[in-house]
């Protein structure tokens, strides 16, 4: 099963990622079982934030409330790999919890979609790019 996310939304996922080039961005995907609908932009307060990510617990929690107040459902997350490739690094994997989670994750030029099927691994998962 594939997800869609509309251009606009996805180039400005893409600008996030090429504005940054020495630290990766993060942040949060809501949305349907199959479309990423809005997406938040989330502080990387990893220690080391142009090797790995990590969302802002605080923005992490609120949107888990938000969700269970009715709100956009969170269905997953995105980074940048500004000097890799879109797939999953091992630190990646180390932190796959194999929830179903999406994670979408970017370079400057572009993202691959990506669903933790198991603890520690990775299925790609389809992604449409519709007009918007």
């Amino acid at each position: 099963m594939g997800y869609g996310i509309s251009s606009t939304l996805l180039a400005r996922l893409l600008t996030e990622a090429e504005n940054s080039p020495h630290a990766e961005v993060c942040g949060l995907l809501f949305g349907t079982a199959t479309l990423i609908e809005v997406v938040e932009a989330c502080t990387n307060v990893a220690p080391e934030p142009a090797r790995a990510f990590e969302i802002d617990p605080v923005a992490l929690f609120a949107a888990h409330r938000r969700a269970r107040g009715g709100g956009p459902q969170l269905i997953g997350h995105y980074h940048s790999h500004p000097s890799g490739e879109p797939v999953p690094s091992a630190r990646d994997a180390a932190q796959a919890m194999g929830d179903g989670a999406l994670w979408l994750i970017l370079t400057a030029r572009e993202a691959r979609l990506w669903r933790t099927d198991r603890v520690g691994a990775f299925e790609a998962v389809g992604l449409a790019v519709e007009d918007a």
